[in-house]
């Protein structure tokens, strides 16, 4: 499993041309499922999110987590994170979960991080979405179980 995630000032996600959710101040969290991943995974990596330490403290250091500061968390299905760009100049997409099960372990997840942290808002699973934000930094890491 795999997280993208950027550290926004903003940001806002669109479906079908219409605003469907947005953030302040937060984490906009790219969420790759392969094949293998399970719920305990999941967990482990969304804590981690909550936990990681990206946002400054008074001293200018990336020193406080998201759930430190009170920001937000915009939560979104990705399966082109779990690509294999190994190759060629086509990616595969043979390790990502299919999409079935991918949706019913990203919904337990979902519902996981919302008792969690309920500043949290999500995507539509297998829409196609627009996001516009903007990176503060710009500050982007990668993370993995």
């Amino acid at each position: 499993m795999i997280a993208l995630i950027q550290r926004v000032n903003y940001a806002s996600l669109r479906i079908n041309g219409e605003q469907y959710c947005s953030i302040d101040k937060g984490l906009v969290v790219l969420l790759g499922i392969e094949k293998s991943d399970t719920r305990a995974q999941g967990e482990k990596l969304l804590q981690k999110v909550l936990d990681y330490r990206v946002f400054s403290d008074n001293e200018g250091r990336m020193n406080l987590s998201v759930s430190a500061i009170g920001g937000q968390v915009m939560l979104v299905s990705q399966f082109t994170l779990a690509a294999d760009t190994g190759r060629g100049l086509r990616p595969s997409f043979t390790s990502a979960m299919p999409p079935s099960d991918a949706e019913a372990l990203y919904d337990d997840l979902v519902g996981w991080m919302l008792q969690k942290y309920p500043s949290v808002v999500t995507g539509r699973f297998g829409a196609d979405m627009k996001i516009l934000l903007e990176n503060d930094g710009p500050v982007t890491f990668s993370l993995r179980v």
